[in-house]
């Protein structure tokens, strides 16, 4: 099979013999109040998706439909995302998008580490009996083809293969940053170095995992059970599998640019949306006339559960009072009456009443903006009513006091510090 490497139907049945498991059980604190009420994962991004979306559209354009997701904080609203949103493969054909909290089925305790979420759901994976497990994480944005990924851990004859990516050696920090030979193989590990080595030839850049592993399916059982057994072990791929294994079995990179999807300027399009300020400039990039990520990309659609809502109406042309949206993103069920919005990201079912303006925000689902108010640079959390004449991202000294202003300045606004009560909205 491997001199067919380079034919379509191999790498279709390399993802058909494949399970994808989404790491999903993350809080993401970084992202302050926006994770109070729901799991990192569901929360709401570009418009009407959510950001487990992109994992998850990712697998299905791969041709990978057996997916488990594995959840643990706060996870309701992103089980009842999926549920909703993600019910729609056939089981009689062994395709399924399933939900795994942490049961505690080994031992009674929650997932302790990535490499512990995964080896408490072995008897699941085990089952399924898949030759390739393909692990992710659920709090990212891109577009990618695993299928490229899985082809290449099959041409390198590897154990284990990590994705990676550029990144500026100022944000390397964060991530774990690899060393490779001139073949790919890995030869170096260290997880959020304090030092991070640059890139032969490019003191600005590092290569940084992206979270992303291929496992030959025998082999991770392998590494799982041993990293079980050992008391020292915090069981995490970063911190303890990967500089477990890369001096004794075959470790390889895999490029994300031979694997992303996307035109011309979105080849490669990756953001971790940790933060409120990375939140916020990946939503701002949406409004763009060419933003970086097509969401209009017929061939790679970015699925997610869809309300059955009315069209966007715009109401009133009266001069002072016009109902109008410009360079902005605006969803199904919003009514913007007579109000001005430019350059901004409003979900679904977002009310806009006359005479307020909203420049450079993002607003979640179902917040109503009552008349007068003057937003910028803000993000507003699903289920906030904006009261009446209302300024916010104008005084930042005054921001502070009420909500939270992050590093670069953007204000995030929930219903909980307007006193509003918050048990409905996730």
């Amino acid at each position: 099979m491997q001199q067919e490497m380079a034919s379509t139907r191999f790498v279709s049945n390399l993802t058909k013999n494949t399970v994808a498991l989404i790491l999903a059980g993350g809080r993401g604190s970084r992202l302050k109040d926006l994770t109070d009420l729901r799991a990192k994962p569901a929360v709401p991004f570009g418009g009407k998706f959510r950001i487990i979306d992109f994992p998850l559209s990712n697998c299905i354009n791969s041709g990978i439909r057996r997916v488990g997701v594995a959840t643990q904080y706060k996870s309701h609203s992103l089980m009842q995302h999926i549920q909703r949103g993600w019910g729609f493969l056939r089981g009689e054909f062994n395709e399924f998008v399933e939900l795994w909290p942490a049961q505690q089925r080994i031992e009674e305790q929650w997932y302790k580490g990535t490499a512990d979420a995964v080896f408490q759901n072995l008897d699941i994976i085990r089952n399924i009996r898949a030759e390739y497990v393909l692990i992710l994480a659920g709090d990212h944005i891109y577009k990618m083809d695993y299928g490229q990924m899985l082809a290449s851990h099959v041409r390198n004859k590897a154990d284990m293969t990590v994705a990676c990516i550029n990144v500026p050696i100022n944000d390397a920090k964060a991530f774990g940053v690899i060393g490779v030979n001139e073949e790919d193989r890995v030869i170096d590990f260290k997880e959020k170095p304090e030092h991070p080595d640059a890139l032969p030839g490019d003191p600005t850049q590092a290569f940084a995992s992206m979270g992303i592993y291929v496992f030959s399916a025998a082999f991770l059982y392998e590494q799982l059970i041993r990293d079980a057994d050992d008391p020292k072990s915090e069981h995490d791929f970063g911190k303890n599998i990967i500089p477990q294994i890369i001096n004794k079995y075959r470790v390889y990179a895999h490029r994300f640019t031979e694997s992303c999807v996307g035109g011309e300027k979105g080849d490669y399009y990756w953001r971790d949306v940790g933060t409120v300020d990375a939140y916020w400039e990946a939503n701002m990039e949406l409004t763009k006339v060419t933003p970086e990520l097509n969401l209009y990309d017929s061939d790679w659609p970015i699925w997610t559960y869809q309300e059955q809502l009315p069209p966007a109406k715009f109401v009133f042309n009266n001069e002072g009072r016009r109902g109008t949206a410009t360079d902005s993103l605006v969803s199904g069920g919003c009514i913007i009456s007579g109000a001005n919005i430019n350059q901004s990201v409003l979900f679904s079912n977002v009310r806009v009443h006359s005479f307020s303006t909203i420049e450079d925000s993002v607003i979640l689902p179902q917040v109503e903006i009552g008349r007068n108010v003057k937003l910028k640079r803000v993000v507003i959390d699903k289920g906030t009513v904006i009261p009446d004449g209302m300024e916010v991202g104008f005084d930042l000294e005054l921001d502070r006091k009420r909500f939270h202003v992050s590093e670069k300045g953007i204000t995030l606004v929930t219903a909980a510090m307007l006193g509003s009560p918050t048990h409905r909205i996730r």
